[in-house]
């Protein structure tokens, strides 16, 4: 009867303990469950679709935007084409060595480059080289407006100033000979002699000096080897003033009341 009933006590006490067990582990589980089920859940894209929606009359959605944007049209226009100077003639790219727009725009980037460049650097510009190409139309007689600015120079190119030794200044000159082109030069005068070479060099009034170093202003394009001219990649020194070669004009536009090229002759042939 004892042993029986010792039998009978002890047959729970083996079971709860296994309970107890399977309590903790289920409790273990149902933790992770949670902790996992509660986690931030990633995506990934799996396919991209797109659709074009056209812009037609059926709703009149174009006429909604002609609207919206009307104001700011006529507002832009009516700056671009506000006159803010007067040519007394036409300045074109007519010439062979020489244009009168290409000898305004290399003036006055020479002029107004210089005073900034003088500014910071506490040096002085010696040489301005632009390229023909560049120039994209003409200031027509008449009034002058920004928009002129901008057909003239549509691009974004900004000044560069490079330094370069006297032999590059000649490989410069050498360049310009045999591209045959009036890319716009100021601030030097050189003779092509009948073999093609250049000689009587002078540098704002100077005869060239070979151990000098000078600066030359020029576009960020150029600057880069552009239009071939991998003279510039040999620069000894470079600085960007961060003023856009359209700004410069622009600028002038509106300190200029009449706007001339000078004629002087810079590329004398013999």
């Amino acid at each position: 009867m004892i042993t029986n009933l010792i039998k009978l006590v002890a047959f729970p006490m083996v079971n709860l303990k296994k309970y107890n067990v399977v309590l903790r582990y289920f409790g273990l589980i149902l933790t992770f469950f949670l902790l996992f089920s509660c986690a931030e859940k990633k995506y990934y894209v799996t396919k991209i679709e797109a659709k074009d929606f056209g812009i037609t009359n059926k709703n009149n959605s174009n006429v909604a935007i002609d609207s919206f944007i009307k104001p700011y049209r006529e507002r832009i226009d009516t700056d671009l084409n506000t006159p803010i100077s007067y040519a007394p003639e036409t300045l074109d790219k007519s010439g062979k060595y020489q244009t009168t727009i290409g000898n305004l725009l290399a003036d006055i980037t020479l002029q107004r480059g210089n005073a900034i460049f003088s500014a910071r650097e506490n040096k002085q510009l010696d040489i301005c080289l632009l390229n023909n190409g560049g120039i994209r139309s003409i200031i027509s007689k008449g009034n002058v407006t920004l928009k002129t600015a901008f057909e003239i120079m549509p691009f974004e190119n900004t000044s560069i100033v490079v330094g370069l030794k006297g032999e590059q200044i000649l490989e410069m000159l050498n360049y310009f000979i045999a591209e045959n082109k009036p890319h716009p030069l100021s601030g030097i005068q050189f003779t092509i002699s009948k073999s093609n070479q250049p000689i009587s060099i002078s540098i704002k009034g100077k005869p060239i000096d070979y151990n000098k170093i000078y600066y030359v202003i020029t576009s960020d394009y150029l600057s880069n080897g552009g239009d071939k001219m991998e003279f510039f990649k040999k620069a000894v020194e470079k600085y960007d003033i961060d003023y856009k070669l359209r700004n410069i004009l622009i600028d002038y536009f509106k300190e200029t009341k009449t706007i001339t090229a000078t004629r002087d002759q810079r590329i004398i042939v013999e």
